[in-house]
């Protein structure tokens, strides 16, 4: 091969390489910024085919997507100077990329979660000492009852807590490492062990207190319920007693006309019925000896040979 071959071919090779060196892709993933000697001469390299000059300007990536920071737990004290044990995350992503970049020496990722989670800790220390122990533990404050209904008409203690740190660190963040904050969570928050039984016996007693209330009002519902059925049942049996009552005298005032009206059609066939029911009643008792004077009016029916009552002809 001639040496004018062999330079072609490096000719060849070098345009491909600085073709190469001046071509870049930026993903919708990605935040970039075009650097020119260590200065920034484009800070927002939006995302496709870009170009720049090789081996003069250089190109930064970074991520451009929510980044989660899970945050190492740390112990906090509350206003009653009882210690927590917090385990919270941290939700951010890079908005201005100049500021990210300078604030970060380079962009560096790990620093800028150093100084993120070393601002996030400061911010619950200090909320979390300006509330109780009730207050973070439970999302309620000292002076708000333990039960509402079933029904939440404010936000709740923990809830106002977050969103404050939120808005406090967002607002730093945004003016000194050009990140944004959305959003900064307790996972989870652990009584050390020398609080825990002072706590559980709080919390015992609240439920006890609950129970106590429950318990009133049902037994104060029930006793009203009970003298209310005692009274309608006094009510009920005597209206009933009176309605009795009512039917008795109607019915005995009936029979009493039924018998004043069969009297008066027939006294003797009256007479005659009322002494068959004397017999009746009379030997019906199981004694069948009577002792009487043979002229007795009882027998003046059985005396009669016509059945009739001679006594009063």
């Amino acid at each position: 091969m001639s040496n004018r071959n062999v330079l072609a071919l490096v000719v060849l090779a070098a345009v491909v390489f600085v073709g190469l060196q001046s071509v870049y892709i930026v993903t919708e993933k990605e935040r970039a910024i075009k650097l020119r000697f260590g200065e920034v001469m484009n800070p927002d390299v939006q995302p496709g085919l870009n170009f720049k000059i090789p081996f003069i300007e250089e190109v930064r990536k970074f991520e451009g997507r929510l980044i989660t920071l899970d945050s190492d737990i740390e112990r906090f004290i509350t206003s009653e100077q009882k210690g927590l044990e917090v385990d919270a995350y941290i939700q951010w992503r890079i908005k201005n990329t100049r500021d990210f970049y300078t604030a970060t020496g380079g962009g560096d990722m790990f620093r800028a979660n150093q100084i993120l989670q070393s601002r996030v800790n400061a911010g619950l220390r200090d909320a979390f000492g300006l509330r109780t122990l009730r207050e973070v533990v439970s999302g309620r404050s000292e002076d708000e009852p333990l039960s509402t209904g079933g029904r939440i008409e404010d936000e709740g203690e923990r809830d106002l807590l977050m969103r404050q740190v939120t808005q406090s660190i967002d607002s730093f963040a945004q003016s000194e490492l050009g990140i944004e904050v959305l959003d900064i969570r307790v996972k989870a928050i652990d009584l050390p062990r020398e609080v825990s039984q002072d706590v559980f016996r709080r919390m015992r007693s609240d439920r006890n207190q609950e129970a106590r209330r429950i318990r009133s009002n049902g037994e104060r519902q029930a006793e009203e319920i009970r003298a209310s059925a005692d009274r309608q049942e006094t009510v009920i049996l005597a209206e009933a007693f009176r309605e009795a009552e009512n039917i008795r005298g109607e019915g005995d005032a009936e029979a009493t006309r039924i018998y004043a009206d069969a009297f008066t059609r027939d006294q003797e066939f009256y007479s005659f019925y009322r002494s068959l029911r004397a017999y009746e009643d009379s030997f019906s008792g199981g004694g069948n000896i009577m002792v009487l004077e043979p002229g007795n009016e009882f027998f003046q029916y059985l005396n009669s040979s016509s059945g009739r009552n001679d006594t009063s002809e």
